[in-house]
């Protein structure tokens, strides 16, 4: 059964059209092509090598959502130990540094010797924090591969291979064995 019509009403079931089928139901083909034609099993040892590569595909993408939860914690742990220092004398911030209960008095070594008097502030949390072209860009870039990585895994799973769709399946499900204890951000539950 075609799902695409023409507006004619004659279905595109002809020899002299090109259709699209909708494959409504579960396959278990084992020379159900992969991304392209060219990636046809032909054999069940080329199909079993299909499926491991999907298994592989999925673990990296679940990888890669540990790895970003990972790099988040470590450059918002960055943006919180970001330190402002004043030396005495000098008037930038001064009577908010001067204010701040937990600002620390100490001494900062400088080109110039010891500076005495110095109180080192801790960046607020809980703000948006500033662009930063050192953060930004790799989460930029983690984000296009992780969304690259799961398109190709949708539309494995949309042949409707079973062989293929239970790859992707034990894939997510060993990667969270190993890996999945670093994911805490809700962002990324699927």
């Amino acid at each position: 059964m075609s799902l695409f019509t023409r507006h004619d009403g004659h279905d595109d079931m002809d020899s002299s059209s090109s259709s699209m089928h909708m494959i409504m139901t579960f396959t278990n083909s084992h020379n159900t092509p992969l991304y392209a034609d060219g990636w046809t099993p032909q054999t069940a040892g080329a199909y079993a090598g299909t499926c491991i590569f999907l298994v592989l595909l999925a673990m990296i993408l679940r990888s890669l959502f540990a790895v970003k939860t990972i790099c988040e914690h470590r450059w918002s742990a960055a943006a919180r130990n970001r330190r402002f220092i004043r030396i005495k004398g000098q008037s930038t911030e001064a009577g908010r540094i001067d204010n701040d209960p937990d600002a620390k008095v100490g001494s900062l070594v400088t080109a110039q010797g010891v500076e005495e008097q110095v109180k080192v502030v801790q960046a607020k949390s809980g703000h948006v924090l500033p662009f930063r072209l050192s953060v930004d860009l790799p989460r930029a870039i983690l984000t296009t591969i992780i969304a690259g990585v799961g398109y190709l895994l949708m539309l494995a799973v949309m042949t409707m291979n079973v062989g293929y769709f239970l790859s992707v399946l034990a894939g997510v499900f060993i990667a969270e064995l190993a890996v999945g204890r670093y994911v805490h951000s809700e962002e990324h539950d699927h």
